[in-house]
């Protein structure tokens, strides 16, 4: 099969379009399953993204099916032959199923749905699409989403199907739509963002009549849940190409209904006063962390780097000297971000970190050259806490100035701090900085019971230990009762 980086005309053609079977080859539980369905009386097709990256060299364990049998049907047929199966997303025809299966000298987990013939379509004002079960496979194929997701291999006969022109589309590495753009982004809105996300996965691009009714019908994708439009967002930004679709949603206005802050970067420019343009900084940044990631990609990161300067056009200022300065942006954008992500139904361990990294990412340059104290170092890291690689990548992506002299100045000083972090943490525990002394050993020294002044007295203890290093219990104990002597 081809390369997805080397699909052309020329190699996907219709007299090979036959050679979709191939990769079935390697997973005889489709034509296992699809022999079960015919014993029962129903039609059973590989459809959708599975045909889709079957042709592209790239198809994977999970596996999509299309059938005319009703849910309660496919689960009558399923149960006795999966290993697990899962109703979550029946009430819109699709029953899910986990099969184990021995291919060759290796064993493989198939992760399976088979979904109902169906049609779709929002309400204006419904939030949730409506589902009718359809009675046929071109039915169902002219309700997906793009013609290169619109192509079936009947089973177990392995006939293709593409009414379409999908498999046309696909040699041209274009995204169209069965029918009309209106008509599928009225049926759901939420394909206007996926548009955006198969072009950022798979690095197509958008066909023009798609982009201009992106364009026309922005405004329908707030009629769609916060859920599913941060499900479609975190796609597109651990894609492959998230520049691709971040941009494309900003072209179409997309973003103003997603993610307004980001188009919001597009400062404008003032011929008197130069800064960097905002925007292309952030998604060069993007870009720039994506390379430094060591175990796959990082949506912590990733989301940290699109938003660590949404502070910026309502911190920026015009000094006088000609200067333009955007003060406490990072505070500020830590709050929007915050309140953004909570919007998008982000979980509170997410929002968290991300807000944090944000709040953080310039906290490096308030050291000044680089003659770091052993204290700023220990709040450096006692302040990232678990955070510290990330913030470590999100501080080196942001440095995209063309100034060669300027950014190894960066990259050196910051190679010194992370070589200062490491020799204090051979000296000490900074993963996990704590007072010399804990609560109870605070309370027999000064004799007091369970109460604000342990705290105090605690927080007091954390200042010398960040600004001293380790003190030991008896140094510890007297710094403790000078202080208190002091209060007193």
């Amino acid at each position: 099969m081809p390369n997805a980086n080397e699909v052309s005309p020329s190699v996907l053609n219709r007299e090979q379009s036959p050679a979709v079977s191939e990769p079935l080859r390697v997973a005889p539980v489709a034509d296992d399953l699809a022999r079960r369905f015919q014993e029962a009386g129903f039609s059973l097709a590989l459809v959708g993204g599975s045909v889709r990256d079957a042709l592209l060299g790239r198809l994977g364990n999970d596996l999509d099916f299309t059938t005319d049998a009703r849910p309660q049907d496919v689960l009558r047929i399923l149960r006795p032959w999966a290993d697990a199966v899962w109703e979550v997303g029946i009430a819109f025809g699709t029953v899910g199923a986990q099969k184990d299966a021995r291919v060759g000298d290796v064993d493989r987990s198939w992760q399976i749905e088979v979904t109902t013939y169906r049609s779709e379509a929002y309400h204006r004002t419904s939030r949730k699409p409506e589902v009718s079960y359809g009675d046929s496979i071109e039915e169902d194929l002219v309700r997906r989403d793009f013609t290169v997701n619109a192509m079936a291999v009947a089973l177990p006969e392995k006939v293709f199907i593409d009414p379409y022109g999908g498999l046309d589309d696909l040699a041209a590495r274009v995204l169209r739509t069965p029918g009309t753009p209106e008509e599928s982004f009225s049926d759901d809105p939420l394909r206007m963002m996926r548009a955006a996300r198969f072009a950022a996965q798979l690095d197509f691009e958008v066909a023009p009549e798609v982009v201009k009714a992106m364009k026309d019908m922005a405004g329908r994708l707030g009629i769609v849940s916060a859920e599913r439009v941060r499900d479609e967002l975190n796609k597109l930004v651990l894609s492959p190409h998230p520049r691709k679709g971040l941009s494309l949603l900003v072209e179409t206005g997309l973003a103003e209904h997603v993610l307004p802050e980001l188009p919001a970067l597009r400062l404008e420019r003032d011929e008197h006063h130069r800064h960097k343009d905002v925007y292309d900084h952030t998604l060069i940044v993007l870009e720039q962390a994506m390379a430094l990631e060591s175990e796959g990609p990082d949506l912590t990161l990733r989301l940290a780097a699109l938003l660590h300067d949404i502070g910026k056009p309502r911190t920026r200022r015009f000094e006088k000297d000609g200067r333009v300065s955007f003060h406490h942006h990072e505070v500020v954008g830590a709050k929007m971000t915050k309140k953004r992500m909570t919007a998008l139904k982000y979980s509170n361990d997410l929002v968290k970190d991300v807000s944090r990294l944000v709040e953080l990412h310039l906290r490096f340059h308030g050291y000044g050259t680089g003659e770091w104290t052993d204290s700023a170092v220990r709040r450096y890291v006692r302040d990232a806490g678990p955070l510290l690689d990330r913030l470590h990548k999100l501080t080196r992506s942001d440095c995209t100035t063309r100034n060669k002299r300027k950014a190894l100045a960066l990259s050196r000083a910051y190679d010194g701090l992370e070589e200062r972090i490491a020799q204090l943490q051979e000296q000490e525990e900074l993963d996990a900085i704590r007072p010399d002394l804990d609560g109870n050993q605070i309370m027999e020294i000064l004799g007091v019971r369970p109460g604000p002044a342990v705290g105090q007295a605690y927080k007091h203890l954390l200042e010398l230990r960040l600004e001293n290093g380790p003190m030991g219990r008896d140094a510890a104990a007297a710094a403790l009762k000078e202080w208190w002597a002091a209060r007193q």
